[in-house]
């Protein structure tokens, strides 16, 4: 008997709103600055070592210099305007602040892993631009190889004709058999009975979320944090323990919700860094969000809209993303599964505050898309600002962290205790 929390998810929804194929976890990768492919060392991969935009707004040319000749697969996304450009994976071996600033038609560009076995350069541009050239060049005379994109203004209407017209099936396809893969194993085989608590560290690969001045970004926090918590956890031997990312990989939100839903998941921990917006004045301490489309306050609106933005982040078509809620039996189940979201985060807020520093207003509610499966108890914790220096000096401290992780484990034992004992509602 698997333990499920929401009891009418269990039957009710089974047939009418996961029919879905399951996630298959793809094995974990050893953790690099950019993850190798599997079995293959992480110096064997081909390195980017600069990336230059140049020209203006007539006529704009983006180079990257590689170590190998490589190909790629560059296309157009619109709202924003982007281009991305695929690539086999490659480890970046650049400046820390390249991307930050653009030239002519390129405001900036990031870059990063995307999945398993590829990387990705998104160029955000200041206007609609059109693919004129896309070409590798071998190393010669002394040069490294190059990836070279020329880009040329165009109207909105040919931007989204071209969008339209792009026969990118077989590299979407590709990217959406790898990307609904999470990268971590469950830790026992599915018919083990003890609850499945899934661990959501946010972000990762082309998405580095919040970034401190310091340099510290928010994607190798939480993955720290998360795996310190999941050790926590795997030593109490009473629960089944899944990352929806072991490694720096990028995982679209949906696939994140669709991963804990399809295991089966008792628990949702999605876990984050905020930050404060330059001139925005200063916040600190931890906050934990439940589920809502009415934002408990302005700045809960505010965060709920910047990390429901990772996607686009990334550079993902968000146009055919799969409608999966659906119907009276969905919204039944969302209330059932609401209220033991509730009361797991005031367990969480009560726990956190015998360890770490809390919000001024701790338990906050918005519409965040991790949050929104109808059937697994979610929430998703802020563990306070990279943009104030205190909690950042504590994200950062291994003691702070080890104390915290024990309170989120302890505030994860305090939920499930009754049910472990029988007393609460078990799934089938």
């Amino acid at each position: 008997m698997t333990f499920r929390a929401p009891m009418i998810a269990a039957a009710a929804l089974a047939g009418l709103v996961l029919g879905l194929p399951a996630a298959t976890p793809a094995p974990a990768a050893e953790k690099t600055g950019s993850l190798p492919v599997a079995g293959q060392p992480a110096d064997s991969l081909p390195q980017a070592s600069d990336i230059r935009v140049g020209g203006d707004e007539k006529q704009t040319r983006v180079v990257v210099d590689i170590s190998a000749k490589i190909d790629l697969v560059p296309f157009t996304l619109a709202d924003p305007y982007r281009v991305v450009i695929d690539l086999p994976q490659i480890s970046f071996r650049l400046p820390p602040k390249a991307g930050e600033q653009g030239r002519g038609l390129v405001k900036a560009f990031r870059y990063g892993l995307i999945m398993q076995g590829g990387s990705r350069i998104v160029l955000d541009l200041k206007s609609p631009a059109r693919i004129e050239k896309a070409f590798a060049i071998d190393a010669a005379d002394g040069l490294p190889a190059r990836l070279v994109l020329d880009l040329v203004p165009t109207d909105r209407a040919s931007f989204l004709r071209t969008i339209a017209q792009e026969n990118r099936g077989a590299n979407r396809a590709a990217h959406a058999a790898n990307a609904k893969a999470p990268a971590e194993p469950l830790a026992k085989a599915p018919a083990d009975p003890r609850p499945l608590v899934v661990l959501d560290p946010g972000h990762g690969g082309i998405d580095n979320g919040t970034k401190a001045a310091s340099g510290e970004m928010e994607k190798d926090l939480v993955l720290q944090f998360a795996q310190l918590l999941r050790s926590r956890l795997e030593k109490s031997g009473k629960y089944r323990i899944a990352l929806t990312r072991s490694d720096d990989s990028f995982i679209p939100l949906a696939d994140r919700v669709h991963y804990a839903r399809s295991q089966g998941a008792s628990l949702l921990v999605s876990i984050h860094c905020d930050a404060v917006p330059k001139g925005e004045g200063i916040a600190e301490g931890a906050t934990v969000y439940t589920l809502s489309e009415n934002a408990s306050d302005a700045e809960a609106a505010r965060l709920a809209e910047a990390e429901n933005r990772a996607d686009a982040i990334a550079g993902v078509d968000l146009t055919a993303e799969p409608d999966d809620v659906a119907g009276i039996l969905v919204d039944l189940a969302q209330r059932e599964t609401k209220a033991y979201s509730n009361q797991f985060a005031r367990t969480l807020v009560g726990e956190l505050k015998t360890t770490a520093k809390l919000h001024k207003h701790p338990m906050k509610s918005a519409g965040f898309k991790v949050l929104k499966a109808p059937d697994v108890p979610s929430v998703l914790v802020e563990l306070g600002y990279m943009s104030t220096k205190d909690d950042l000096k504590q994200l950062t401290s291994a003691a702070w962290q080890g104390k915290t992780a024990g309170a989120v484990a302890q505030a994860i034992e305090t939920f499930f205790a009754p049910r472990l004992a029988g007393t609460g509602p078990k799934g089938n």
